[in-house]
């Protein structure tokens, strides 16, 4: 399995997903500026993983950090993390777990809040290899044996801390004596499910085909695709998903053709303070991720762009929601409630 994200030596280590699948190229982040910028420039992404990277980076700033004026740089740092990316609620998470870590050492010898910080940096972690491990577990018996499973975007180990939430419901499936195979939508413009997705499914040596995304809908009439599933970056508390761009289409044409759409995601990513999908802030990122390709120019000088990085799926579309602590099903007022439990 890819480590996607570790800490060791002091520094945040991470697998460079831009130079995927031409390089597998590891680098280091000395400090919580360098981890920022690995989240903005989406060296690491993916909800699960951004949050693990947010820890991790309050984590560093603290232990990179002056004893004197302590309070401030925390929320600098935090600020400053919080400002990457807006529409993956982990990375709020993430920041807002550490920040109340901190609040409860204050007072400590700085020795001490920084070990404490950066234990809770690798908790967040390890229980997300394990929260993934989970979701697969509850969610592999929704795909059936001999089948064929279209995914969109990457939901893998490289979105997470490992193992991963789309695609560990397929490992966990695989695991547990299923024949199943998948097809991955190239997702452009950042071409996640090409360079990514089919990536990590043949290390594990799951049969994965590849294709573009205006041929979903045609595979999905053909009744060749058995059920569809994707991650998510944000749950609103009536079930709305947003996930990368493009999942919406994919959602509306499964429910056309009568396949079931199914979201795997940690309980983490629910946001149940926003009463609708209405409410999520949607990323807009630069132009040149459409205009160009791997640097080269498809689009006339001065093209005019519109580069929305997600999109919202109604719940209506939403077939199931699995998580770590169980599968929700319409009504999502109720059910996702019931599984976040005493989080609330």
């Amino acid at each position: 399995m890819v480590e996607t994200i570790q800490w060791i030596d002091d520094s945040v280590v991470l697998i460079d997903q831009t130079r995927l699948p031409l390089e597998e190229k590891y680098i280091a982040c000395h400090s919580y500026l360098e981890v920022a910028a690995a989240i903005r420039e989406m060296v690491i992404r993916g909800a699960p993983a951004i949050g693990v990277a947010a820890a991790m980076g309050v984590a560093l700033g603290v232990l990179r950090a002056n004893e004197e004026n302590l309070d401030a740089q925390v929320n600098t740092i935090c600020d400053t993390l919080a400002k990457t990316r807006p529409t993956a609620v982990n990375l709020f998470w993430a920041i807002e777990r550490m920040r109340r870590l901190y609040q409860r050492l204050r007072g400590k010898p700085i020795a001490e809040i920084r070990k404490w910080m950066i234990e809770e940096a690798r908790l967040v972690r390890e229980e997300d290899i394990a929260i993934c491990r989970a979701i697969g577990h509850n969610g592999a018996a929704l795909v059936p044996d001999h089948s064929t499973v279209l995914t969109h975007c990457n939901a893998g180990a490289l979105a997470t801390a490992g193992y991963g939430t789309a695609l560990g419901v397929i490992r966990a499936a695989v695991e547990a004596g299923k024949q199943v195979s998948v097809f991955a939508d190239e997702t452009r413009p950042f071409l996640q499910g090409a360079r990514l997705t089919v990536w990590e499914l043949q290390q594990d040596g799951i049969p994965t085909t590849l294709i573009t995304d205006n041929m979903a809908g045609h595979f999905l009439k053909s009744g060749r695709i058995a059920c569809v599933l994707v991650g998510a970056d944000r749950i609103a508390a009536n079930g709305d998903v947003a996930n990368k761009v493009g999942t919406y289409t994919v959602a509306v044409l499964a429910k056309e053709n009568a396949v079931p759409f199914f979201v795997a995601a940690p309980i983490s990513t629910l946001d149940l303070t926003l009463a609708s999908g209405e409410r999520i802030p949607i990323e807009q990122r630069a132009a040149a991720e459409v205009t160009h390709v791997f640097g080269r120019a498809v689009a006339p000088a001065g093209t005019t762009v519109e580069n929305p990085a997600f999109d919202v799926t109604p719940a209506q579309y939403v077939t199931a929601i699995i998580t770590e602590k169980g599968v929700a099903h319409p009504p999502y007022e109720e059910s996702l409630r019931l599984l976040a439990g005493s989080r609330l």
